[in-house]
């Protein structure tokens, strides 16, 4: 292997691309061997999500040595823009309101997604509107020369009028300080601060360590709807947070996987004595295979399990947030200390094609790839104490079709058309970017 040649890289240090490298100057490569590298070179950088495009080829030969060259398009690094988004877990959760207003944030969201060249991050939030929010982080991935080691930390603060005191009919329950006449001005408010360290030693793994200390206050009009919200009926919590994060990935793309496996495990304890007494313990497994041309199938398997099983409703969300949910209940959540989630989706590659976007190198062109889906969500979530809800304690399962849009920056749009085991069906929008 000769020398390695990088361009399009205006602002990316060369170190942090040829950290994604399976070769380097000096290596002997078999060119079957080489090919397969370029390959799996290229899916990593593009997980970097730093390139909108890379594109690596032998440059030239001299003898038995082949120089390399990588051509990378960066993408937009730096996003200082308006702020605007409802409050509510997905869309179906705001329609439900109306698309009420007043449910929404907004003000200025400041993010540099590569501060220094070094992939590194810089987040700064000020939101006002539904809830007062200020955050900022700085995350360093790649501190020293081995770049193996890194660092992060920052802090959050924020109040909130309006909060979910309860579930009720297996779907969230809020009450807003303007309707409680006994409350006060803000139901709730949060302060947490937070440092964390990174350690990757290879290509695939990487290792997360994260402290926090947190506070959560409620107002005491919270409590009178739920005298569970916290432990021993406290209005408020002051506990240390320590998590540990293990994740494997070896997929073609990071956002969309079609071939490869990412695996994430997890262990985090939270307080140290009766009144914020909590364990959580996760696994989640994606796998996605090749079956012919332009036909996939993947799964997405998640298991949490929360200890002691008896928790206060602080930390009873489970089903129905984040990434844990099943398509077809998106109008509803499950509470618990214990759940599992597997879906199951075959991908149908439709189009495959990009248009003409600006005169810039970098931004020439926006692809798009069109899957139609077909799918079945299996789910169980546990609930030691909170059982009048239908959904708890009992096996869930949905199924449907969709169609899938992926575009730069990882932006992918989901529509679905979803059954579930209650006899009801409808249309869903999920909008999902990792970047």
């Amino acid at each position: 292997m000769g020398k390695i040649y990088i361009t399009g890289n205006k602002k990316t240090k060369n170190y942090i691309i040829e950290r994604e490298l399976y070769f380097k100057t000096g290596d002997s490569v078999s060119l079957h061997e080489l090919v397969i590298s370029f390959q799996r070179a290229h899916d990593r950088l593009i997980n970097t999500h730093l390139f909108n495009d890379v594109v690596i080829y032998l440059k030239s030969f001299r003898g038995y040595e082949a120089d390399i060259a990588i051509d990378v398009k960066e993408r937009w690094y730096i996003f200082p823009v308006p702020y605007f988004r409802p409050v509510d877990r997905n869309f179906s959760a705001w329609a439900a309101r109306h698309y009420n207003l007043n449910r929404v944030n907004y003000g200025a969201k400041f993010t540099h997604f590569n501060f220094t060249g070094r992939n590194d991050q810089l987040t700064a939030w000020l939101i006002t509107g539904y809830a007062r929010q200020f955050e900022l982080y700085y995350n360093q991935p790649y501190a020293d020369k081995t770049l193996k080691h890194g660092f992060g930390g920052g802090f959050s603060y924020a109040q909130q009028t309006e909060v979910n005191a309860l579930t009720a009919g297996n779907q969230q329950y809020f009450i807003n300080s303007d309707t409680v006449p006994y409350a006060g001005k803000y139901l709730s408010e949060t302060f947490s601060a937070s440092v964390r360290y990174f350690y990757r030693p290879g290509l695939k793994v990487r290792h997360l360590i994260n402290f926090t200390m947190a506070s959560a206050r409620i107002d005491s009009a919270v409590a009178v709807w739920n005298p569970h919200y916290f432990n021993h009926d406290k209005l408020k919590v002051v506990y240390p947070e320590l998590a540990y994060r293990f994740n494997y990935t070896d997929v073609d793309y990071v956002a969309y996987p079609l071939n490869g496996i990412i695996f994430e495990t997890g262990l985090t304890r939270r307080g140290i004595t009766k009144e914020m007494d909590f364990w959580q313990f996760y696994t989640k497994l994606t796998r996605s295979w090749p079956l012919a041309r332009k036909f996939w199938f993947g799964l997405e398997n998640t298991n949490v399990l929360k200890w002691p099983l008896h928790q206060p409703f602080y930390n009873q969300s489970l089903l129905g947030y984040g990434d844990f949910f099943l398509r077809g209940l998106d109008r509803y959540v499950v509470d618990g200390t214990a759940g599992i989630v597997l879906r199951n989706t075959f991908f149908r590659e439709l189009f495959n094609f990009s248009i003409p976007f600006m005169h810039v190198r970098s931004h020439d062109r926006i692809p798009f790839r069109i899957y139609a889906t077909a799918f079945t969500d299996y789910g169980y979530a546990y609930n030691a104490d909170f059982k009048a809800n239908s959904l708890v304690n009992r096996m869930l399962y949905s199924g449907g079709f969709g169609l899938d849009i992926v575009t730069f920056y990882d932006l992918n749009f989901r529509l679905d058309y979803s059954f579930n085991q209650l006899g009801q069906n409808g249309l869903f929008l999920h909008i999902r970017n990792d970047f």
